[in-house]
Order: structure tokens, then sequence, then C-alpha cells
């Protein structure tokens, strides 16, 4: 179904940097709470499906490409501001990340 230009250039996507992960053990299925930083945008909190691809060592300072302008929305129990940005297929997931160090808030077209 294609998307008009307009409904996507309403997307918010920014760069950003994961400060904290952590596990949520009250969810069902494998959850981190992350806190990631996008600067002159502030400290916004994400709760992410990547628990099974990733550790918490991995996370911490990897430099980010998520959409900030979400409406923020309840996931077991706690408020998730912003959605990283994935590549994934039934097995495999990799975060969408920029190949250079771009500033923190940045936007991504």
């Amino acid at each position: 179904m294609p998307v008009a230009f307009d409904a996507f250039a309403q997307l918010d996507i920014r760069v950003g940097i994961i400060l904290e992960a952590e596990g949520m053990p009250q969810a069902r299925k494998p959850l981190y709470r992350l806190r990631v930083d996008f600067g002159p945008e502030g400290v916004k909190q994400c709760v992410a499906g990547i628990k099974p691809y990733y550790s918490k060592e991995e996370l911490s300072g990897k430099r980010v490409v998520a959409v900030v302008n979400l409406e923020p929305r309840s996931i077991a129990g706690v408020m998730s501001e912003c959605m990283l940005l994935a590549s994934f297929t039934e097995s495999e997931l990799s975060l969408l990340v920029p190949d250079k160090e771009m500033p923190l808030g940045c936007k991504v077209a």
C-alpha cells in the first residue's frame, strides 16, 4: 500500500545514543527498557523487543536511529516515547545505525 509523501514527512527520525538498557521481568516477551539521548531533543524512554539479539553491554553507548514523535504508548506497564528502527528477518535483527558519528538529535531523511 503506497503511503503519501506528506504522511511520511510527518515522522521525525533522529540519531540518538543508548544510555542505559534494563530487562523487563514483568513483560511476557523479552524486552528492554532503554534510555536514549537525542541531544537537544532530550532523553526519551523506549521499550524495544530486541533482547534476544543484543546484550545490555552491546547496547550501552550504541548510536541508533529512532522515530521520536510517535504518541507515547504503554508497553508492559512502561511508557515508550520513541521507536528504534531495525531491519529483521524471522531469525535475525539489526538496529539501524549511522555509518559515521553524527551529532545526537540530528535528523534522518
